[in-house]
């Protein structure tokens, strides 16, 4: 069966090919960015892949044990950067694993406390991965010491989700998706973009 090719950036229509491939998806790519707190990292990720990804992705973010309340500094980071900050709010992982929540494609841990948690059953069954950052909001020192700390791994968090962005998802078999997901994971994160 030819593949049928429409000129909307939005669709992505492609043949399917015995299971071998990603489903066809005509919505954009669900992606949940967890972390222990919900803070900063995964918010930080969630507003980068919500601007780099646009139409292709939806991001959203969610914590195992949720602080409550969006770190300060990685909110000012993003508004210094011009990145979207709306609707970011610290929230608990588990919005995400009932019947009505968004079905995700993705599921990204951004620390290493999260990524050694149970996690919950996700619906859709998600492809998983870990890009483990270092905490910037664990800095301690003066405030030049911890906007840096914040800028590292905001810089760390784009470079990973620029190579995510670029990836040919829906023409990937699943166990080649897998391994480019994995390989992001281990990608240099002192890297400036």
């Amino acid at each position: 069966m030819a593949a049928t090719w429409l000129n909307l950036p939005h669709l992505r229509v492609v043949p399917r090919r015995a299971c071998r491939r990603r489903a066809v998806s005509v919505r954009p790519y669900n992606v949940l960015f967890l972390c222990t707190g919900n803070a900063a990292r995964s918010i930080l990720a969630e507003s980068l892949l919500n601007h780099w990804g646009k139409v292709k992705f939806v991001a959203f973010s969610a914590g195992s044990y949720p602080k409550g309340e969006v770190n300060p500094m990685a909110v000012q980071l993003l508004n210094r950067l011009n990145l979207p900050t709306q609707g970011l709010r610290s929230k608990s992982w588990d919005e995400f694993a009932v019947a009505d929540a968004p079905t995700l494609d993705f599921v990204f841990t951004v620390c290493d406390k999260a990524a050694s948690e149970i996690c919950p059953i996700w619906p859709g069954q998600p492809m998983t991965a870990h890009w483990g950052i270092e905490d910037p909001a664990a800095v301690a020192g003066s405030d030049l010491q911890k906007s840096l700390a914040f800028r590292k791994a905001f810089n760390a968090l784009e470079n990973r989700i620029k190579l995510f962005t670029a990836l040919p998802i829906a023409s990937l078999e699943t166990i080649r998706l897998q391994r480019r997901l994995d390989a992001i994971g281990q990608a240099r994160t002192d890297e400036h973009s």
